[in-house]
């Protein structure tokens, strides 16, 4: 399933994406894509259902997140060997964990805005995947079960904020706007193998990133298992994976994003994402 939620923000609505490309409203059967809509039994009575004969979705409504009421947004840094590689920074022995404030994800194509005194705001795209039953402790042999499915996410950073200034990664990478996630929620059924899928980011039509899950170095398993040894990881959760090579601080020279700016990125099997920059 293609699970998404279209409407105004904050005022969502749950729907899905039929076989060919419309989208079926769901409010008469969950009040959100959030929370136990997403454990096991919930997602298996959405895919009960005959797509016909939900309400067809008129026009072309705005995408928001394709998860509501997300509890954390976890991302992992460095974790492609061909991002490291560009940065000139070593792969790091263990993954390196950071947070995204959730009041940073919008909707995949809604505006990035460049923040007072931005400098060098970048984009990122990654793969996420969402939490699906609460992983505490788990196995790598059971990381897998605790996983609803996987989505788009540009994982937008100011570099000087994140870099150049003291303290942690967070304050470079939590900005309004910092966070487009979707355009829907793929479930786990439909992506054979989350580490074969191609990457690819552009920006005003030039291509920057093509990329492969494939050169991720902590892959989905392992980091299910991983986070949770420190973490209880919630349904509705969503944990962004990192990035491949070709983000505008690896350029030479460097490149980063201004006000009229267009990105456009996606992953195989995933969806589109386009967003475009205004100051903020």
């Amino acid at each position: 399933m293609k699970l998404l939620r279209y409407g105004p923000p904050g005022q969502e609505k749950p729907g899905l994406l039929d076989a060919d490309g419309r989208i079926r409203d769901l409010s008469a059967h969950v009040d959100d894509i959030a929370g136990a809509a997403l454990l096991p039994d919930g997602l298996d009575r959405l895919r009960a259902i005959d797509p016909a004969t939900l309400p067809l979705v008129e026009g072309n409504p705005r995408l928001g997140p394709c998860v509501g009421r997300v509890g954390k947004m976890v991302c992992i840094g460095l974790n492609f060997s061909d991002h490291a590689a560009e940065t000139g920074m070593a792969v790091p022995p263990e993954p390196i964990i950071f947070m995204k404030a959730t009041s940073a994800i919008v909707g995949p194509n809604d505006l990035i805005e460049l923040p007072r005194g931005s400098e060098k705001t970048d984009w990122e795209v990654e793969l996420a995947f969402v939490i699906g039953k609460t992983a505490k402790y788990v196995s790598e042999d059971e990381a897998m079960d605790h996983v609803a499915g996987y989505c788009i996410v540009n994982d937008v950073s100011e570099r000087a904020f994140q870099i150049e200034r003291q303290g942690q990664w967070t304050k470079g990478k939590s900005c309004d706007s910092f966070g487009p996630t979707g355009p829907w929620l793929v479930t786990r059924d439909e992506v054979e193998d989350p580490q074969k899928l191609k990457m690819w980011l552009e920006v005003n039509g030039h291509r920057y990133q093509d990329g492969s899950s494939a050169t991720m170095v902590y892959g989905v398993r392992y980091l299910v298992s991983y986070l949770s040894r420190f973490m209880s990881l919630q349904p509705g959760d969503i944990i962004s994976t990192g990035t491949p090579p070709g983000v505008g601080m690896g350029q030479k020279p460097q490149v980063f994003l201004k006000a009229g700016d267009v990105v456009e990125l996606g992953i195989e099997g995933l969806g589109t994402q386009r967003q475009t920059v205004v100051q903020g």
